[in-house]
């Protein structure tokens, strides 16, 4: 009796523990998605303050401004500056910080594959960088 009370309590501990690690990854999965979308938004509204305010220190310390930043993303991340479409891929978590990964669909209509580098700044996931690569040409 007490070996089977045992195993349902071990049972359940793990239960609760895989239950609550999820909730703790679909909040991660809505913050990390939701400070993307919003500079995205940014972008496509041309509201450089909004855009730079989703960049991490580490960016900013780079750029050296929200001129400079902006003229960056505009020049060298043309699919991410205007993206038409947008869909959320895997998020990869790393020590330290997280990718995730992001299908775009960028301007004159070619696909892309973006992995952002999101790091933690107090209780605000911002963006750290973003890799591209071109996407397949159809799904």
């Amino acid at each position: 009796m007490k070996r089977a009370f045992a195993l349902i309590s071990v049972f359940l501990f793990f239960a609760v523990l895989a239950v609550g690690g999820h909730a703790g990854d679909d909040n991660i999965d809505d913050a990390i998605q939701n400070t993307i979308l919003s500079q995205i938004e940014a972008f496509a509204n041309d509201d450089r303050q909004a855009a730079w305010d989703h960049a991490s220190e580490g960016i900013k310390q780079q750029s050296g401004s929200i001129e400079s930043f902006y003229d960056m993303v505009k020049l060298s991340y043309a699919p991410v500056h205007r993206a038409s479409s947008i869909e959320f891929m895997e998020r990869i978590p790393h020590p330290g910080f997280q990718i995730q990964v992001v299908r775009l669909l960028g301007p004159e209509g070619k696909r892309w594959i973006a992995h952002y580098h999101m790091v933690k700044n107090g209780d605000d996931w911002k963006i750290g960088g973003v890799g591209l690569k071109e996407g397949p040409s159809s799904i």
